[in-house]
């Protein structure tokens, strides 16, 4: 199977989400399962700051701009990838969708466009660039316009659009779609008008032949009013096309058996070097060290969803309790704040990062005992899953891919079943309570450690997902056999 897998960032090129983690990961696992799949995307700064023997294999011309298409390696593997060299629009340094202050950069409908219509010119084969697509797996709303435009076509290959997060939808004016000189055609509720805007996410979910998400609880939730951002009654509308599969990660990179970030490697057999790396963690933050003190550590973007609302409103209690609290992420300044001032205050129970530290990230996972995700909507999640590796138990909130992965341990069903905790309601008061269970589980050694070792058996990489993949698109090309090109 010829794959064009379409992205607006893939890790270690350009990253600002879990989004390329996925990009980088699901292709290679793919290539693995003997597929040609090819990535495609934009030509950031970044990304060309990286690639190594870029090539140039073709051009074409959109929109005002002489484009060229540049080819090279995802680092690291031998998954090729397509850049798409507009200076103009994407030779700016720092985050690909944000200027220096935070604010979307204005031409980001032009930007995409021009991205998505380069993206048709690879599918239909148009460009010197010889290669017969099958089916064209987009991601997000910055591929969105993509399996609109193509199907105006009869002739094309099969599209499959996978919501990472359904929040973000590329929601612009009006006057946006007739600037682009997109077919008046796709100008209706049914195309991609959304309350008098023009939606890119909207071209992906109107127009794929089917549609997947991170996870099969998210696939449901979305359809729901509290999931759905206004998209509820069309993602429900086309539930029959909607699969949801849980995201891998790269297990090579996360495990801890192997792990060159982290002090001392372990794994399911000698997990008592575990407390190890919590000294080294302790030594570091400057948090006192002691093997007996449970730590709750937090990887994550330092905004709503990620849950920050409850855990500062449980703080003053949290604080009370026999613990220590690790932080490391960014995100809305008000949150950072909080944290930096509770962290002065009280030293020795809480060391907050701000930014964000690879290597840190991975003595976090190693290091503490607990990890915090009370997410108010997860998609899918990722630090769990690092976590359940690293045998620290997630305390999480019921929904998306946490509700997916983890197994409440409530002490009624034994110790052969859970690998974490699940809070029984998204607030401050089921987050205390959820992590006192957690806390009174941590002082009974046995039961711990069983709830380590089942956390740390678990599969979770890219194996089993990809081959669900695999059968989703079988599935497409075979309810669409006559549109390859």
């Amino acid at each position: 199977m010829n794959i064009l897998f379409a992205t607006s960032e893939v890790y270690p090129l350009v990253k600002t989400g879990g989004l390329a983690d996925v990009s980088a990961s699901l292709p290679r696992a793919l290539l693995q399962l003997k597929q040609d799949i090819r990535i495609v995307l934009p030509a950031y700064q970044t990304v060309l700051e990286q690639a190594v023997a870029a090539k140039k294999v073709a051009e074409c011309h959109h929109y005002g701009f002489d484009i060229d298409i540049l080819q090279t390696l995802l680092p690291g593997t031998r998954v090729k990838v397509l850049m798409v060299d507009c200076p103009a629009l994407f030779d700016r340094p720092g985050n690909p969708y944000l200027n220096a202050i935070g604010d979307e950069w204005q031409d980001n409908p032009l930007r995409f466009a021009l991205f998505n219509q380069v993206v048709v010119d690879i599918a239909l084969n148009r460009l010197v660039y010889d290669w017969s697509v099958d089916l064209v797996h987009c991601n997000d709303w910055q591929t969105g316009l993509t399996p609109a435009l193509l199907s105006l076509f009869e002739h094309r290959p099969a599209t499959l659009f996978s919501i990472h997060n359904l929040a973000y939808q590329g929601i612009y004016a009006k006057q946006a779609f007739f600037d682009l000189g997109l077919p008046e055609y796709l100008w209706s509720m049914h195309g991609l008008e959304f309350h008098d805007l023009f939606s890119f996410i909207k071209g992906g979910l109107n127009f794929a032949d089917r549609i997947s998400t991170v996870s099969p609880s998210y696939a449901e939730e979305i359809q729901t009013a509290e999931y759905g951002y206004g998209l509820e009654d069309l993602l429900h509308h086309r539930k029959a096309d909607l699969s949801g599969i849980l995201n891998g990660i790269d297990t090579e990179v996360w495990n801890p058996g192997t792990d060159k970030l982290i002090t001392h490697q372990y794994n399911r057999r000698s997990l008592a070097k575990k407390s190890e790396n919590k000294r080294a963690l302790q030594q570091r933050l400057d948090l006192p060290v002691d093997a007996h003190i449970p730590v709750f550590g937090l990887i994550s973007r330092l905004v709503e969803q990620k849950g920050i609302d409850l855990i500062l409103a449980a703080l003053a209690e949290i604080i009370k309790r026999p613990l220590q609290l690790v932080f490391l992420g960014s995100g809305q300044s008000h949150y950072e704040q909080q944290l930096m001032d509770w962290a002065r205050i009280h030293p020795d129970k809480l060391a907050v990062f701000l930014g964000y530290d690879e290597a840190l990230a991975h003595q976090i996972e190693a290091g503490s005992d607990f990890f915090l995700m009370p997410s108010l909507f997860e998609p899918c999640g990722l630090n769990q899953f690092y976590s359940l590796r690293y045998g620290t138990l997630p305390v999480v909130t019921a929904v998306g891919g946490l509700a997916d992965s983890v197994i409440d341990y409530t002490g009624q069903s034994g110790a052969a079943s859970g690998n974490g905790f699940v809070l029984a309601e998204k607030t401050s008061d089921a987050l205390m309570t959820t992590m006192e269970r957690a806390l009174a589980v941590y002082h009974q050694p046995q039961i711990w450690q069983r709830l380590q070792l089942n956390a740390m058996a678990q599969d979770h990489s890219w194996k089993s997902s990809a081959k669900e993949y695999l059968q989703l698109y079988q599935m497409v090309l075979d309810q669409h056999p006559k549109v390859t090109v």
